[in-house]
């Protein structure tokens, strides 16, 4: 066994020769929060990636007799047996609010596979297949199975979920990229240069900064063209959020660029 203070040694030798890449993977390694994070971060993706195989049925096919449907439960075992089934639903009308309401039909049993069959799509917009995640035996998933239940449209709301994170992590990834890109060359030039070329950008960072935020909201809100559906007001308002969120970021660089 070495003693302590050769280990010492070796350790600091190690980390005097390491990379910047090898730096940042050992501090990473020992945050288990980040490692999980991490993790969570990947699955998101793989389910934007993926989505066409974890939804069951298309987001956008609506049925006004079955709007705001409750989540149907999943029955696991079946007489000892691990098969997992739904009951059919049966229509019918409330006596009370004249509603049109779904109950389960204990007399039909519809069988739930893995990897099954199911509406066909183009996997990653080029290969053509229908194996789902979820799939139903003897009848049609958008019809027989509702994991989330239903919107007022009737849409099943696992399967526009499942869409859904691709917006979320679409948007959440160029708005972060932009703010990143704009916050390091912004904050860098600043730094580096000085003189009247920082005193531009940190005005210019101070204007942005002095602007209210939930006005700025309410006005990049009525600005935006009428005709234009929810997915493009989204983005072009995260768009412009990112545009004038980089001003942190700048700051930090440019305090970073001084002391070096």
């Amino acid at each position: 066994l070495l003693p302590a203070s050769a280990t010492g040694a070796l350790a600091e030798d190690r980390i005097a020769v390491a990379t910047q890449w090898q730096l940042m993977w050992w501090r990473f390694r020992k945050h288990k929060l980040a490692i999980g994070g991490t993790v969570v971060l990947v699955a998101f993706y793989v389910v934007a990636l993926f989505a066409d195989f974890f939804a069951y049925a298309d987001p956008l096919e609506s049925e006004a007799q079955r709007s705001l449907m409750a989540p149907q439960q999943i029955h696991w075992f079946d007489e000892g047996r691990f098969r997992p089934y739904v009951y059919g639903l049966t229509g019918t009308r409330d006596h009370v609010t004249f509603k049109r309401i779904y109950v389960p039909d204990t007399s039909r049993k519809i069988p739930i596979t893995f990897f099954g069959r199911g509406e066909p799509y183009q996997l990653l917009g080029f290969i053509p297949t229908d194996r789902h995640l979820i799939a139903v035996e003897g009848a049609k998933a958008s019809e027989s199975l509702f994991l989330l239940g239903t919107d007022m449209q009737g849409r099943d709301l696992w399967s526009r979920l499942m869409f859904a994170t691709r917006t979320s992590m679409t948007i959440g990834l160029v708005s972060v990229a932009l703010s990143l890109v704009l916050g390091v060359v912004l904050g860098g030039i600043s730094g580096y240069f000085g003189g009247v070329i920082d005193t531009v950008i940190q005005r210019i960072i101070e204007i942005l900064r002095s602007i209210p935020t939930i006005p700025l909201w309410m006005g990049l809100a009525a600005s935006l063209p009428a005709d234009w559906d929810v997915v493009k007001v989204y983005f072009a308002i995260t768009v412009i959020i990112s545009l004038i969120g980089w001003t942190e970021l700048a700051r930090v660089v440019r305090g970073r660029f001084i002391s070096l």
